[in-house]
């Protein structure tokens, strides 16, 4: 009998290219281009020291290195696939970004909203994510996740 591996080590897209309708702000191109190459330290640097990523579902992950951590454990296969967004200059110097598209998972696909908010100074102060499901659509979701 043969055994056949199938190699899985990278998963990540190997076209860090990121476009966004909307946006150019090399800042945000940069936090999907890190995420979905699977360099999750990168991707946490860009944000302030006391910066948090606020996902669906759970609370703030605040700092740079819970940020790093996090992201290890939680978005390992995940693509990014931000489509388009619009930025408004508040009146602290934070620049907040609303951007719509989609999360590919190995099981399904999610739309989804990230509102970031950069600090006058080009770093993440805030990453919000919002899926943009109904209930029946989250319930489905969860049945597609393969138990551990």
């Amino acid at each position: 009998m043969q055994t056949h591996l199938l190699e899985t080590s990278n998963c990540f897209s190997t076209d860090a290219a990121v476009k966004i309708n909307g946006i150019q702000h090399s800042v945000v191109l940069d936090y999907f281009r890190h995420l979905n190459t699977g360099d999750f330290a990168a991707t946490a640097a860009l944000f302030a020291e006391d910066g948090f990523l606020h996902p669906p579902f759970e609370s703030p992950v605040i700092g740079r290195g819970a940020i790093a951590t996090y992201l290890e454990r939680e978005a390992q296969d995940l693509q990014l696939q931000p489509l388009r967004g619009h930025s408004e200059q508040l009146p602290n110097g934070c620049t907040d970004f609303d951007i719509v598209g989609k999360v590919q998972t190995p099981w399904f696909s999610v739309n989804v909203a990230w509102q970031m908010i950069l600090s006058p100074h080009d770093e993440i102060y805030v990453v919000r994510v919002k899926l943009l499901a109904s209930l029946l659509e989250l319930a489905n979701l969860r049945d597609k996740r393969p138990t551990p």
